[in-house]
């Protein structure tokens, strides 16, 4: 195991910082990530300010994995489709291939 600090990131969600280990050159990545995060977690909160901020949290782990899980669904789908629409065009393009049978 190495004993080399890994670089660090500052992120801020709901008003709070928070320091994030962060592998060179993925900033932009984290920093987009944050903002997502923090603009679920503030539409959760202004929805209801009562809630603490470890289940706003959550909730919005939750609604982020349902959509990720949704964009997963229709990208699935759509390679399925895209799969049978290569397999009719193989299938077309094969017959095309077969020598005529006229005498």
């Amino acid at each position: 195991m190495s004993n080399a600090k890994r670089p660090t990131k500052e992120i801020t969600l709901l008003g709070r910082g928070y320091i994030i280990a962060c592998d060179t050159g993925e900033e932009a990545k984290l920093d987009r990530a944050a903002r997502y995060l923090d603009r679920a977690m503030q539409g959760i909160n202004a929805q209801s300010s009562v809630l603490g901020s470890e289940r706003i949290a959550i909730m919005a782990a939750l609604n982020i994995t349902h959509e990720l899980l949704e964009a997963m669904d229709e990208h699935r789908a759509g390679e399925a489709n895209l799969n049978r629409l290569n397999d009719r065009l193989e299938r077309a393009l094969a017959k095309t291939r077969q020598p005529s049978r006229h005498p």
